[in-house]
């Protein structure tokens, strides 16, 4: 595949070696470091899809760029979500192919899956409470982390008496806290805790390194080409 990676950060070079090492070609970088590259300059002919982790404030551009360009687009950006409808609408308009994640870790995707079955189980036995806590390190720029948002999202679901999120400690029954701390080198650990007067029982997920993340967003475009419309993680793996 020709690959057009869209930022090259610390998971650009990732999916880079990555890419390289399945025998990809990387057609293209567009980064703040190159200016010279622009996703204008790029086309079908030139690319097979093209792969965006960037910046919250720079993502939606991108994604709208890429679909315009004709180019299927693997975003993993996050904190842009309040234009995910435009995005689809844009996507359905042009008869393109997106597919987002908040994580692209195939550990994350099916601890997303395990939480919405362990959040129903819990509001159906009831006596407990449930917080969401998330670590990362101190150059992730939004917060809560996208993988918490969409953790928390499952579990708002399937446990009715949560109706809303609030991103610090809360005292009120009807609000699910997701928690957030910025430390060290953290890749990202997702802490989904349930509590009541006699015990706790947690659900957890800790990356160790970002080549799991880089690998999902491998897989997402080797199976995006060819297919237009909306998708996710879901989708790739049949969940």
């Amino acid at each position: 595949m020709k690959l057009l990676l869209i930022g090259y950060g610390k998971m650009g070079q990732a999916i880079a070696a990555q890419a390289e090492a399945r025998g990809h070609q990387i057609a293209g970088i567009i980064d703040p470091s190159r200016p010279e590259a622009r996703i204008t300059d790029f086309g079908p002919g030139q690319v097979d899809a093209a792969i965006e982790f960037t910046h919250p404030d720079a993502a939606f551009a991108n994604i709208q760029a890429c679909l315009r360009q004709g180019l299927p687009v693997v975003c993993g950006s996050t904190g842009w979500l309040h234009h995910f409808e435009e995005a689809r609408a844009l996507t359905k308009e042009v008869g393109g192919s997106l597919f987002y994640a908040s994580n692209y870790s195939v550990g994350v995707n099916l601890f997303f899956h395990f939480n919405e079955y362990v959040a129903a189980k819990m509001h159906q036995f009831g006596g407990y409470d449930v917080q969401v806590t998330e670590i990362h390190h101190t150059q992730k720029v939004d917060q809560p982390s996208g993988t918490a948002l969409t953790a928390a999202q499952g579990i708002l679901r399937n446990f009715p008496t949560k109706t809303s999120w609030r991103n610090e400690p809360t005292t009120a029954a009807h609000e699910l806290a997701v928690l957030s701390e910025r430390t060290g080198e953290v890749v990202g650990t997702h802490i989904v805790t349930y509590s009541s007067a006699d015990d706790s029982i947690e659900l957890k997920h800790e990356a160790h390194r970002r080549e799991g993340f880089a690998h999902g967003a491998l897989l997402a475009a080797e199976w995006l080409p060819g297919r237009p419309g909306v998708f996710g993680m879901k989708d790739l793996l049949g969940l």
